[in-house]
């Protein structure tokens, strides 16, 4: 479990395919700031991009980890195929602080960055997300980029039906902090849904279910 909050910017140095087919995930190589990996140990869970992976090798001396994701999980997700910049975070223990919201480590769509630009002394964000993923973004509701908690500030339905375009407003210590910095229009963002959102969805089409096994 995480919390959305980013607590070091890392890099993916280096990627291993695990085999020759599509069927193959990838061996990944990612360097950590300084000191990162004091407490961290092997088995350990850390957000790659808001994506939970486990730690299956570490090198505190030269501060990277391994890790190694499935083809699936590189279907589900992006910006963990190429080297470069991405947000770490460690997994939430009991008596940590619960800044953002609570934040799984599952990335439930991938959306696309339409807009990005200094508005004032911030930034705003544009993001355009999938059809299926739509209903359960809200104004002023909770959504996870790349791993980074954030507020929805206004949500702009599609004529087409064919999903949202969400704004969102950055302040620029997010922006130097995270690698949300080097996104740019088409750049491909991790989503994770409000966890709340899941159980209100749940619990609704539980109440619509027929009851006694016979329609009403």
């Amino acid at each position: 479990m995480f919390t959305g909050i980013i607590t070091g910017v890392g890099r993916i140095v280096a990627i291993h395919s695990l085999g020759s087919s599509l069927d193959h995930g990838k061996r990944l190589t990612v360097e950590a700031p300084a000191g990162y990996l004091d407490d961290v140990g092997l088995g350990d869970s850390i957000a790659l991009n808001g994506a939970c992976m486990t730690v299956t090798v570490l090198d505190s001396a030269k501060n990277q980890f391994l890790i190694e994701i499935s083809a699936e999980s590189l279907a589900k997700t992006s910006g963990l195929v190429e080297p470069g910049p991405i947000n770490l975070e460690k997994a939430l223990r009991a008596h940590d602080r619960l800044g953002g919201h609570i934040v799984a480590g599952h990335v439930d769509g991938i959306g696309t960055v339409t807009h990005f630009a200094e508005v004032g002394e911030s930034w705003e964000l544009r993001i355009l997300a999938p059809r299926e993923l739509a209903k359960y973004l809200a104004y002023k509701g909770s959504v996870t980029v790349n791993g980074v908690s954030l507020t929805v500030n206004r949500v702009t339905d599609l004529a087409d039906g064919k999903g949202c375009e969400i704004s969102i407003n950055l302040i620029s210590h997010t922006v130097q902090n995270t690698a949300l910095g080097h996104l740019r229009p088409q750049s491909q963002v991790n989503l994770e849904i409000d966890l709340i959102a899941r159980y209100v969805e749940r619990m609704l089409g539980v109440d619509r279910l027929p009851k006694n096994g016979k329609n009403s």
